[in-house]
């Protein structure tokens, strides 16, 4: 076997077209877009080369035919961010179920890392956001995964572990059909501010999408950048948010919650575009496109997943996580019956909080991903990320 690095544009092909071969047996698999892969690795489309590297390789037997692919990176500005040590990752991984070929690949990432000061590899996970490829399926397998998380065969588990991988964190995906009822404690939270005249829920009008850009941002900085949960979010970044989501937002599912009509929670949900992505086997070129336009006219698409929920620290504790949820389901359920499954993704098992919420809508957990770590100097002791309350 032998590792190549991917430099030239059948290299590239090869990289791409891997998962073709390894997949035709799992009919739940959809292929990513071409495209979406290839901005991972585009200095000019991914902001995270301003402080950090990434490479990747491919693997080959010894008649050429590729085997395996992986990538590896490292950010300086969040190698140490909640660290005892530099950490990179490894991301994009494919393999043959063979245990010494996927060995190869990890050794690969873990000396390539090594040389760049890191002591420490996460992975399977992304470099950059973390809503993208991030985390190992290890259960769920029977379901479609959603645009841009990972899907892979259940002999991938047994690879990183058996080479050291621990699990950092699992994220969790909740969901449930639209129809059926609310856990009982979630209509008594809504009951809490339903007389309230100074608290409004209701989704945002297209006419209004000019100042959706504001309102994430707003909601979003005191919901969790003001308590140093995640880094604040500027005015540029919230207004590229709203860019690449424009081109699928249905405004029934963009809801915010107002306190004398100023924004203090909000619940943004998108549709499911893979239900439409699996239709174009990767290529949006313009066969694809079509596909996408036909496939989106017809509706095709009746899974919605959220995307962010919150509400600010001040209002907190008042029933207003009740309140925008049902005011969502009133709508969803008896007026909009446009979806008929609703899933929420990437909620960190370290989440008490927002897990407690999800489980107020009666859902179940459909599938579950694990973040993986793997310390260079195995006499470390291994440490979980915190569980927040």
């Amino acid at each position: 076997m032998k590792i190549r690095e991917v430099v030239s544009k059948a290299d590239r092909q090869e990289f791409l077209s891997l998962p073709l071969k390894l997949y035709k047996d799992f009919p739940q698999w959809i292929r990513p877009l071409d495209k979406d892969i290839e901005s991972v690795f585009d200095p000019e489309k991914n902001k995270s080369f301003r402080t950090g590297e990434c490479i990747r390789w491919i693997l080959q037997n010894d008649k050429g035919e590729t085997i395996g692919r992986v990538a590896a990176f490292y950010d300086k500005k969040i190698s140490m961010k909640g660290n005892d040590q530099p950490t990179g990752g490894l991301g994009l991984f494919e393999c043959i179920n063979d245990q010494a070929a996927a060995f190869l690949l990890f050794d690969q990432c873990k000396q390539w890392l090594q040389s760049k000061g890191m002591e420490a590899m996460d992975g399977p996970v992304n470099f950059g956001s973390r809503e993208k490829w991030w985390g190992l399926l290890v259960e769920g397998f029977d379901r479609e995964p959603n645009y841009q998380c990972n899907y892979n065969p259940p002999y991938y588990k047994d690879f990183f572990e058996a080479f050291g991988f621990q699990a950092y964190f699992y994220q969790l995906t909740f969901g449930r059909r639209v129809d059926g009822p609310l856990d009982e404690r979630m209509y008594k939270k809504a009951l809490l501010v339903a007389d309230n005249p100074d608290y409004k829920f209701d989704y945002l009008r297209k006419r209004d999408w000019h100042t959706l850009a504001d309102k994430i941002k707003e909601v979003y900085n005191k919901a969790w950048a003001n308590r140093g949960e995640m880094p604040e979010l500027n005015s540029q970044q919230a207004q590229l948010v709203v860019k690449q989501m424009k081109p699928i937002l249905d405004e029934k599912l963009i809801w915010f919650g107002y306190y004398k009509n100023e924004p203090i929670a909000f619940l943004l949900a998108l549709p499911e575009v893979n239900q439409i992505f699996k239709h174009v086997n990767g290529k949006l070129d313009l066969l694809g496109k079509i596909k996408f336009l036909w496939y989106s006219w017809r509706m095709s698409d009746r899974k919605a997943f959220g995307i962010l929920f919150g509400v600010v620290p001040e209002h907190q504790g008042k029933g207003v996580d009740g309140a925008i949820i049902e005011a969502f389901r009133v709508l969803m359920q008896e007026k909009y019956k446009r979806y008929s499954e609703f899933e929420m993704n990437w909620i960190g098992d370290f989440n008490i909080k927002m897990i407690r919420v999800c489980e107020q809508i009666n859902p179940a957990i459909v599938k579950r991903h694990a973040t993986y770590r793997k310390l260079f100097d195995e006499s470390k002791p291994f440490k979980r990320y915190p569980i927040k309350l």
